[in-house]
């Protein structure tokens, strides 16, 4: 009997461990300004996979875990394409697009 309660004891102490949300909204669109004093996102939205998400424009923050891939930094990147991962409107990824090279005949 001890060792029943023992176990449950142990589930109800580590359940809770794993609810997150873990929720992760990709979008796709156009850096539209980019506060520095803020870190502030605000981008044009052309593709989300977030229904409820507003598709004209997003503002998105960056923390100290967001990740800018390559070499440009984000107030480099005002003006272009750009793919955000986010989760509650903190950016986990920020993903510079470039178009792809055409291929030589």
């Amino acid at each position: 009997m001890k060792k029943i309660l023992a176990i449950i004891a142990v589930a109800a102490v580590a359940a809770p461990a794993y609810a997150g949300c873990g929720k992760k909204v990709a979008s796709v669109g156009t850096l539209s300004s980019y506060d520095a004093a803020t870190k502030t996102l605000t981008i044009k939205v052309m593709r989300t996979n977030d229904p409820k998400a507003n598709k004209k424009a997003t503002k998105i923050t960056l923390t100290p875990a967001s990740k800018v891939m390559g070499d440009a930094t984000v107030d480099k990147l005002v003006g272009q394409q750009l793919s955000v991962i986010s989760e509650h409107g903190k950016a986990d990824y920020v993903v510079p697009l470039i178009a792809a090279a055409k291929k030589k005949k």
